[in-house]
């Protein structure tokens, strides 16, 4: 699956979750974009991902590793969830 077919299926996902309208979306965008990017028509800029994390209430990070969890879907959560921290404590090592 293409990530941004998966991005938009976590942001429908979490959008409904929290009963949440596309039109509760118009501080930050369009209902017409709101709707490209759930279909996967449209990709988001890391702006846009922060926009749309802030109205759901989660991390942006949140959203973009359910994303990958869907785009990968042999992957495990707790694999992908492992990989990242360890590749934040390589970051965090490189600034100390």
């Amino acid at each position: 699956m293409e990530l941004s077919t998966a991005f938009g299926l976590v942001l429908k996902r979490l959008r409904k979750q929290q009963g949440l309208t596309q039109e509760d979306f118009s501080s930050v965008s369009s209902r017409t974009y709101l709707s490209s990017l759930e279909r996967g028509i449209k990709g988001p800029t890391i702006e846009k991902v922060d926009q749309l994390a802030s109205v759901l209430d989660v991390h942006p990070a949140t959203i973009l590793a359910a994303a990958y969890l869907i785009k990968e879907s042999g992957v495990a959560r707790r694999d992908l969830v492992q990989r990242i921290e360890t590749e934040l404590k390589r970051f965090e090592n490189m600034n100390h």
